[in-house]
């Protein structure tokens, strides 16, 4: 079945050459200009994936993702945000603390975009099997299938990235996991393909920042190796 794909962009140029990639990969494009016209194509069709870019007149790209991410049938619907002036550190926490699902930065390798796009996807369809409903542990409740954390009995907002993130590392305790092992199980990357430890250094940090002290100091780094849970 062909995949389909929102591609938003205020720049025509941007979003006719992204459009004709990803049809001539297999994707079914519907595009639109901004936020606003974004959220209306939303309203009368459900894409696999959305594309959009970070700056736009009227709605942009962060208040359309975090629109997207509150809406519950819209939630699961992967975005990816693009920017060529939004691209500090802090632009991007920001991106994904509005729920994004990846950060890109233009100029972009297009095989590399594509490569991100297929590890979303595949990543999603594997979360959409059940696995343990509820896990107890350190004062937080993790409901792996109903996608929520609880923190002393209070809810917790995570991005869907950060959620699998906690998750995995909660579930293997004690145990060292790598840079490679988390971009493969939690992006779905393909570590010979890409391997760049910032997108894991990113979500880790922001993630510490939601736990609170007590849960983010369980959290720790292992120079040379990768990540555990203690």
């Amino acid at each position: 079945m062909q995949k389909k794909a929102l591609t938003i962009d205020d720049d025509r140029e941007m979003l006719d050459i992204l459009g004709k990639y990803l049809r001539n990969h297999g994707f079914s494009v519907t595009s639109a200009r901004n936020g606003a016209e974004g959220l209306a194509v939303l309203a009368d069709s459900r894409p696999d994936i959305i594309i959009t870019d970070a700056e736009m007149p009227g709605m942009d790209g962060f208040t359309f993702c975090k629109k997207v991410k509150e809406s519950r049938a819209l939630a699961a619907t992967p975005v990816i945000i693009m920017s060529g002036k939004k691209i500090t550190e802090g632009d991007m926490i920001f991106g994904y603390d509005k729920g994004a699902d990846d950060y890109i930065i233009k100029p972009f390798s297009y095989p590399v975009l594509l490569a991100k796009i297929n590890a979303i996807l595949k990543r999603a369809k594997a979360s959409a099997i059940p696995g343990p409903v509820i896990v107890k542990k350190h004062g937080f409740e993790l409901d792996t299938e109903g996608r929520c954390l609880k923190i002393s009995g209070k809810p917790v907002k995570l991005t869907s990235k950060e959620l699998d993130l906690f998750s995995l590392l909660t579930s293997k305790s004690g145990r060292v996991l790598s840079l490679n092992q988390l971009l493969e199980t939690v992006w779905g990357y393909d570590p010979a393909k890409y391997n760049d430890p910032h997108t894991v250094e990113v979500h880790i940090s922001n993630l510490r920042k939601k736990l609170g002290t007590r849960l983010a100091s369980r959290i720790k780094a292992v120079a040379g190796h990768g990540y555990k849970f203690e």
